[in-house]
């Protein structure tokens, strides 16, 4: 029997499909991003602590390349470590394949059906969304996610999430300057636009300038 508080079956299926159309989307539009940029950027540093823009984008793609017995050999590997195992495979990859062939991974796998350990197609929308604002940030580059697909993450910041990736907003309220959202219940306000304040929760320090309040700078590089 359905629960009174769960969507009656189609329209979760409309929802899930509403994702799965999104997560191609993003897939495609980023590769279009990633066979424009020029040879210099895919060495550039990225958002992602210690990753370069070519490592970043290798890792995207590895849930698609990756069988389940060779992630599991690679865990192996790592002794368990899932962070290890990830950096490992990227800088591998990164090695290995062309940026073209980069490239070419997230537009030939755009209907893959690969989802994180946790958190399901939004989670796997998410991966694909806040990796590439690691480089479109990191870059400087404008490019603006769609709101629905960033309305689908922004509905699913947690504070499990938060811990997950060490982001700490004790007295602090997020709040986009270009959309009707915010988050946290602290009475020093930090402004900035709605895919930058998903970085924000996701773990990343954002370049100077994108954030404003009196603890922006708890969230930004230096």
């Amino acid at each position: 029997m359905r629960s009174p508080t769960e969507p009656p079956a189609d329209e979760q299926a409309g929802r899930k499909a509403a994702v799965k159309a999104a997560i191609a989307a993003e897939r495609r539009e980023l590769a279009d991003l990633f066979d424009a940029l020029r040879a210099e950027d895919w060495n550039a540093p990225s958002l992602c602590t210690g990753w370069t823009v070519r490592e970043v984008v290798a890792h995207m793609s590895m849930g698609f390349r990756l069988s389940l017995p060779a992630t599991l050999g690679e865990l192996l590997k790592a002794r368990g470590n899932l962070h290890r195992m990830t950096d490992r495979v990227a800088r591998r990859d990164a090695a290995a394949h062309t940026a073209t062939e980069l490239a070419a991974f997230l537009r030939d796998h755009a209907h893959h059906p690969w989802t994180p350990p946790v958190g399901g197609l939004p989670a796997a929308l998410g991966h694909d969304v806040v990796h590439g604002l690691d480089v479109t940030a990191a870059l400087r580059l404008d490019r603006r996610v769609p709101e629905d697909r960033l309305r689908i993450l922004l509905d699913t910041v947690r504070p499990s999430g938060l811990r997950f990736f060490g982001v700490d907003l004790t007295g602090v309220r997020l709040c986009a300057q270009d959309t009707d959202w915010s988050y946290g219940s602290g009475a020093e306000p930090v402004y900035g636009d709605a895919q930058d304040l998903l970085l924000l929760a996701f773990g990343r320090r954002l370049p100077p300038g994108r954030l404003r309040g009196g603890a922006a700078d708890r969230f930004t590089g230096r």
